[in-house]
């Protein structure tokens, strides 16, 4: 074996048994405080705002898009989700009437509960768990 090859061997062998030790290093804290950080409640609007049409888009919330839909009133069965139609991206809009979400580009039709109903989407929507505290409307990760 040429001494070039034997180098390459070994400094391939360090950087293998090494690489397990550099990965924990990196993402056992952060995913950890991560985790933990998505499962607390999120405040992303008001019970004002809520109640004025039954609905409170917050496009930048804390954790990203979300559309609740209820009233404080029945704050019970409050609804929340990610309004992102999960087949092109368009804003899904909530049909009282029906009962569910329709997206105004391709007609997808998503259940309260985020699941498709009726394609070209295939994925449901993501939901969260939604309340009210005091005058805030809060969310966290289901």
């Amino acid at each position: 074996m040429k001494r070039r090859d034997f180098i390459n061997w070994v400094g391939l062998g360090l950087v293998a048994s090494s690489l397990p030790i550099a990965i924990a290093a990196c993402s056992s804290e952060t995913d950890i405080s991560a985790s933990a950080r998505s499962q607390e409640w999120k405040k992303v609007g008001t019970v004002a705002d809520l109640d004025k049409t039954g609905q409170l888009l917050a496009e930048n919330s804390p954790v990203g898009a979300v559309l609740v839909v209820g009233t404080s009133k029945n704050a019970a069965s409050l609804i929340a989700v990610n309004p992102t139609c999960t087949h092109k991206g368009c804003t899904v809009a909530w049909q009282a009437k029906t009962n569910n979400f329709i997206c105004p580009c391709h007609d997808a039709a998503f259940a309260a509960d985020g699941k498709v109903q009726k394609k070209p989407a295939e994925k449901s929507l993501r939901t969260y768990l939604a309340k009210i505290e005091g005058n805030d409307v809060l969310v966290k990760t289901a």
